[in-house]
Parts: structure tokens; C-alpha cells; sequence
């Protein structure tokens, strides 16, 4: 009982401390993730699925400065021809952004959207729907609090992808965005991600893919040492949709990306993959709810975690199989490689079936560097620093090769490769 009203205590004061939303035609939504916000009261050490990662530096009033980073490396996605949309802070960034006029596609801001709008018959609703049989607090704090944001209504197949970029400027920022992408049958896009977005940051992304549609997602979490993040992503797939995910994460404090899927349509597609880098004061927890609720379905998950220092990578896992999902592969992987005695991997990974013609399996490892496969590359002459980096490259290549495009999963190993350069300097 203690416990429970410490949670709704904090709770009042965090919303005490938010600014008041004239939702317009998402107040409904709005009004309604409050009363589930003040009903479930924000999360706890003690919750089942914040048992492994403490939630008080996104859950306090007070916002942990994060000195702004500055960083030489030549910017993300850089070479690529994309729609550039630009956040600073959580503020979008008109003069920094590009025209968001492009074919096959259509773009709003959350803040202009007006009263009719399509987006209305999502906003909050699969938010919504991802709270059960698991709260997710978090994310009906920014349903109900989150200023701006995009709304995609991709209704073909747009020439380029849209790059989402995050900037942080003030080392006290607390920022919330919310983002709803709708993909028409048979339209297809791809959404790319990048940047430190705030001192401490809450997101959520909202997706819903039609029958046929497809959506690729390439999320790169970068370098900003003292990043707070909370990222959730709550998809509804139709029938013979796909939609695939990845996220590499390198540094940061603590970094939480939920990700709560649905397969409702017949042959339905899902990959949610995902790589971090960490060193030090470094936690990282990748929490994944995928359900099967129709047939002949497939879903992935695949994550790597490369951990040094007393850096900390958690994984909370699960499979949900319906009983009238016959047929469904469901495959889940995750697996950490400790660089020393100091880090720790925590994993749970989780199956729950209730049909039975199904192909479903999990599994979760840790260790550390290959001996054998260190020893066969220094005797053939490369430096053990080299052959390090080598192996680890190796290590998360199953997670990257779940991006489709050979050209971003180059650029996502090129990233990863300057973090273990930067290591071995």
C-alpha cells in the first residue's frame, strides 16, 4: 500500500508539473490517458517490468542536466537523399527542416493539425490498446501531455525516406513527442530516426499498416553521453503488412525502448531488432510485447548488447499466441557480450501460446570474446585490439542484417566501428 501511494503521489506532482494541453480534436485521447496515468500511477522499482531498470530519472519532477555533446563525426544518414525533419528539444524546427511536401505522402505537424483529421482515429487508441496486460505509464503520460510530433499518412510510395532528426540544445530540456504514422494498403516507406533529442526524452510512435503495406524503421540513438530516454513504439499490422525495425543505441545513462506489436491480419510480417554499445555509467533495456492474433504470422526479435565497464543491458522479451493464431513463427533471440567482469546482462524472455501449430522459440545468452576465434586472428597477425573489434562487429550482425537496405546496414556497421575505434585510441 506504501509503495502504491508513493507511485500515485509522484504521479500528481510530475502532472502538476506539465503544462496544459489544448488538444483540440486529440482532447478526448488526452483526457482519457490521464484518468489511466492517475489510475496506474507512474512506474516503480517494485513493478514487475521495472524490476531490472530503476525508473526515477524518468519519472521525477526535477530533470537531470545533460551537458550538451559535440561531436566530429560526420552527421547520420548525411549521404542520403531524405525529407529532413528537424526537432530541437522536442520543438520542431521549421528552418532546419525541409519541405514536407513529397509524392506518396502527406505530413503534419501535431501542433497545426486540424479538428478533422485523420490521425484522430489513432492518436492514443493503439497506446491504448498496448496497455494490456502490461501498463505502460510512460506512454500515457506523453498521450496525454506530448505538444508536438508528425503525422504520416503514407498512401504510396514516396521516392526517399523521411529522416527524423533530434537535437538537444539546453541541458535541462524535457521533451515529449508523439508521432502517428498510417500506411495505406500497399503503400510502403521508410522512417529513419537519429540524434540526441534532450536532456531527458519521452516518445511515442504510434503506427498502423494496412493490409499489404509496409513500413521500415532505422533508429541510431547516438552519442550523447548523458541521455534519458523512455522511446515507445505500439504497431497494428493488417493482413500481409510487414513491419521492421532497428535501433542501435551507443552511450547514453539510461535508454528504455518499449516496443508492443500486434499481428492482427493474416500473414503479417514483424521484425523488431535492435544493438547497443555501452561503456560505463551505461544502462540500456529493450522491453518487447509482440501478439500473434491471426494466422500464419511471423515475428522476430534479435538483440545484441556489446557491454564494458559495469555497463548494464537488460531484455525483457515476450511471444503472445493467440489460440486462433495457428501457424505462427515466432523466433526470438537475445544475446549480450561482456567485455570485462564489471557489466551484467538481465534477461527475461517470455512465450505464451495458445494455439498449437505453431514453430515458436526463444533463447538468451552472455559471455565474452571468442578465445578461439581471437586466437585464430592474432595468429595470423592482427593486433588484438583489431581482432577485438573484429569479433564484436561479428557478434551483432545478426541484428543489423534485419535492415533490408545493404546500404544503411553499411552505414550502421560504420558507426559501430567508430565507437570501438574510439575505445581502443
Amino acid at each position: 500500500m506504501a509503495v502504491l501511494q508513493q507511485k500515485l503521489d509522484l504521479t500528481e506532482a510530475r502532472i502538476a508539473s506539465m503544462a496544459a494541453v489544448d488538444g483540440g480534436w486529440s482532447a478526448p485521447a488526452r483526457a482519457d490517458a490521464l484518468t489511466r496515468l492517475r489510475s496506474q500511477g507512474l512506474p516503480h522499482a517494485r513493478d514487475e517490468y521495472w524490476k531490472y531498470t530503476k525508473p526515477e530519472s524518468l519519472t521525477s519532477v526535477e530533470v537531470s542536466p545533460a551537458d550538451v555533446f559535440e561531436s566530429d563525426e560526420a552527421p547520420v544518414f548525411g549521404d542520403r537523399d531524405r525529407l529532413k525533419i528537424v526537432f530541437v528539444d522536442g520543438v520542431f524546427d521549421a528552418d532546419a527542416s525541409d519541405d514536407l511536401s513529397l509524392e506518396g505522402i502527406t505530413i503534419d505537424r501535431l501542433a497545426d493539425a486540424h479538428d478533422i483529421h485523420w490521425a484522430k482515429d489513432i492518436y492514443g487508441v493503439l497506446e491504448t490498446n498496448g496497455q494490456t496486460p502490461v501498463e505502460r505509464p510512460l506512454a500515457a503520460l506523453n498521450t496525454a501531455f506530448a505538444t508536438d510530433g508528425v503525422l504520416i499518412h503514407v498512401t504510396g510510395k514516396p521516392s526517399k525516406p523521411v529522416s527524423l532528426i533530434y537535437r538537444h540544445e539546453k541541458t535541462n530540456s524535457d521533451a515529449m513527442l508523439h508521432h502517428v504514422i498510417k500506411v495505406d494498403a500497399g503503400a510502403e516507406m521508410t522512417l529513419l530516426e537519429n540524434g540526441p533529442a534532450a536532456a531527458r526524452f519521452n516518445k511515442v510512435m504510434e503506427v498502423d499498416v494496412a493490409d499489404t503495406g509496409a513500413l521500415h524503421h532505422i533508429r541510431l540513438q547516438g552519442r550523447d553521453h548523458e541521455r534519458r530516454a523512455a522511446t515507445h513504439i505500439f504497431a497494428r499490422l493488417g493482413a500481409q503488412s510487414v513491419f521492421k525495425s532497428f535501433t542501435l543505441t551507443v552511450n547514453g545513462v539510461m535508454t528504455r525502448n518499449e516496443a508492443v506489436i500486434e499481428l492482427t491480419g493474416d500473414d503479417a510480417v514483424a521484425h523488431v531488432a535492435g544493438a547497443c554499445m555501452g561503456d560505463g555509467a551505461f544502462h540500456h533495456d529493450d522491453t518487447v510485447f509482440v501478439t500473434h492474433d491471426a494466422q500464419n504470422c511471423e515475428s522476430r526479435q534479435v538483440f545484441k548488447k556489446v557491454l564494458r565497464n559495469g555497463a548494464t543491458g537488460v531484455f525483457q522479451g515476450k511471444i503472445l499466441v493467440k489460440p486462433d493464431a495457428q501457424k505462427t513463427d515466432g523466433y526470438q533471440i537475445s544475446q549480450s557480450l561482456l567485455l570485462d567482469d564489471d557489466s551484467q546482462f538481465l534477461a527475461k524472455p517470455e512465450l505464451e501460446i495458445y494455439a498449437d501449430d505453431v514453430a515458436c522459440s526463444h533463447g538468451s545468452t552472455s559471455g565474452a570474446i571468442d578465445e578461439e576465434g581471437l586466437f585464430y586472428l592474432r595468429a595470423r597477425g592482427v593486433p588484438r585490439g583489431l581482432a577485438e573489434d573484429l569479433l564484436t562487429i561479428a557478434f551483432i550482425a545478426e541484428a543489423v542484417q534485419e535492415v533490408e537496405d545493404e546500404s544503411l546496414q553499411e552505414e550502421i556497421v560504420a558507426r559501430v566501428e567508430a565507437w570501438l575505434a574510439r575505445r581502443r585510441a
